[in-house]
């Protein structure tokens, strides 16, 4: 297993960086994201079940970080392009192209369920708080979230590479291209 973080570590660690510092423009707080992010590496790496798909689940680690920072910190005034954390940093095109079809697909949405989708699911709002901003009921904002994650799912399964469920869960995506 230590040669395996080795290795990752080895590959990964400057692009990792890069990635980081892009989203998160402190660079003492990149360093201390980045050191989380190889300790979750550490700690993890027993869960990972196809080791062919370890730049993505690399990725996905890192990606949650930042977005726990963001949580943590409940940042809610950074514009909406810095949270797109697609991995085009990467030649893992897999995953490239799974965020880059969601990420069209969140465009994609009406402009009130797309801002509903980005508020919550990106900048933290709750839904009250989602409610008070957009100046609508409680009920009517649970409602408009619920459907705006409904559509977005529905859209999502329709991108390339994703596989689902009998119940329409998402379970895995794959490279299609040979």
């Amino acid at each position: 297993m230590k040669t395996e973080i080795n290795i990752i570590w080895e590959d990964l660690h400057e692009e990792l960086f890069k990635f980081i510092s892009g989203k998160i423009k402190d660079e003492h707080l990149a360093k201390d994201i980045h050191q989380e992010v190889f300790i979750k590496i550490q700690t993890n790496i027993h869960q990972l079940k196809h080791t062919s798909k370890i730049t993505s689940w690399v990725y996905q680690i890192t990606r949650n970080t930042i977005i726990d920072y963001f949580r943590k910190t409940k940042i809610k005034n950074i514009a909406i392009g810095d949270l797109d954390i697609p991995e085009t940093e990467s030649n893992n095109f897999e995953y490239a192209n799974l965020t880059n079809c969601i990420n069209s697909k969140i465009d994609s949405l009406s402009a009130e369920h797309k801002e509903a989708i980005v508020l919550t699911s990106f900048k933290n709002y709750s839904q009250k708080e989602l409610a008070q901003h957009l100046k609508i009921s409680y009920s009517g904002t649970k409602s408009r979230v619920q459907k705006a994650r409904e559509i977005l799912k529905d859209n999502i399964l329709d991108c390339p590479n994703v596989d689902s469920d009998s119940s329409g869960k998402i379970i895995d995506f794959e490279n299609n291209e040979g």
